[in-house]
C-alpha cells in the first residue's frame, strides 16, 4: 500500500481513487470509494470527524488501541447524537503506567471486542470526512499498524491536527526561538491548555469520546479566531 507523506498531501482525492482499486479488504475498499474532500474546498463546507484513541502505550508497532471515541461535526455544529465510543480488547497486555493515565482496567476490557469486529463501523463513521486529532502521531499511525497486523493492509487518510495549528503559533518562527534563547518557558500546546486560550470549558482528559468532543470544539475556535470560513482545507490538513 502506498505511503502518503505530507509532501503528497494535496493529492489525497487521487490517492483514494487509486487505493479503492488496489486494496483487498472489502471494508477498506468501501472506505476509499467514499472518497475524500478536495484541498480547495473552504473550511465552511468540510465535513469533519474528531477522532481520539486511548492506547496501551505510545509505540504503534508494539502497543494497541483500547478505546476509540469519535464525533462528526462542521464549523457550525457538533453532532453529539452521532458520536460513538468503543472499548477494545488489546492483543498485547496493557502496561500498568498506561492504566494510571486512561483509567481503563483489564476487567473493563475482558468482554470487549477486537478491533477487527467493529472495523466496519469505525470506517463508516469516518468515511467521506476529514479526521481531526490533537497530536498527529497517534490515531493515523495506530490505526494503520493495527490493520496491518489484522488484515495485512494499512490505511492512510488526510487529517487536521489541532496541536500542530497551535504549534505553528506558539512553537515556530524567529520570535519563539528568541523567547527560548532568553529563557522564556514555551506555551503549552496540550489539549486542555490549548482550549483554555480560547476560553473553552475544562473537560476531564484521557477519555476517548470526551477528548474527541474537546478536539472538535478546539478546531471550531481555532478557525473562528485565526482563520476564515473560506480558508481552503489544504492550508491546514496534513
Amino acid at each position: 500500500m502506498a505511503l502518503v507523506t505530507e509532501s503528497t498531501a494535496e493529492n489525497w482525492p487521487e490517492l483514494f481513487q487509486e487505493q479503492a482499486f488496489t486494496v483487498q479488504d472489502e471494508r477498506l475498499r468501501a472506505f476509499y470509494e467514499q472518497g475524500t474532500v478536495a484541498g480547495d474546498v473552504p473550511l465552511s463546507d468540510v465535513p469533519f470527524v474528531a477522532l481520539d484513541f486511548e492506547t496501551t502505550g505510545l509505540n504503534a508497532d508494539s502497543d494497541e488501541i483500547i478505546s476509540i471515541g469519535l464525533v462528526p461535526f462542521d464549523l457550525n455544529r457538533i453532532r453529539l447524537r452521532e458520536a460513538r465510543h468503543w472499548l477494545l480488547k488489546p492483543r498485547r497486555a496493557m502496561k500498568d503506567e498506561s492504566i494510571v493515565i486512561h483509567g481503563i482496567t483489564h476487567t473493563e476490557l475482558s468482554d470487549a471486542p477486537d478491533l477487527n469486529r467493529i472495523l466496519e463501523q469505525v470506517l463508516e463513521a469516518i468515511a467521506g470526512r476529514i479526521v481531526v486529532v490533537h497530536y498527529r502521531y497517534i490515531e493515523r499511525e495506530f490505526l494503520d499498524a493495527a490493520l496491518q497486523r489484522r488484515i495485512s493492509e494499512g490505511i492512510r487518510f488526510p487529517m487536521v491536527d489541532t496541536m500542530e495549528l497551535e504549534a505553528m503559533l506558539y512553537r515556530r518562527g524567529v520570535g519563539q526561538l528568541m523567547k527560548r534563547l532568553i529563557g522564556c518557558k514555551p506555551e503549552s500546546i496540550r489539549l486542555g491548555d490549548s482550549r483554555s486560550r480560547y476560553n473553552l470549558p475544562h473537560y476531564g482528559q484521557h477519555h476517548a469520546l470526551t477528548d474527541a468532543i474537546a478536539t472538535a470544539e478546539l478546531l471550531q475556535a481555532q478557525v473562528l479566531h485565526r482563520y476564515s470560513r473560506i480558508t481552503p482545507l489544504k492550508e491546514i490538513w496534513i
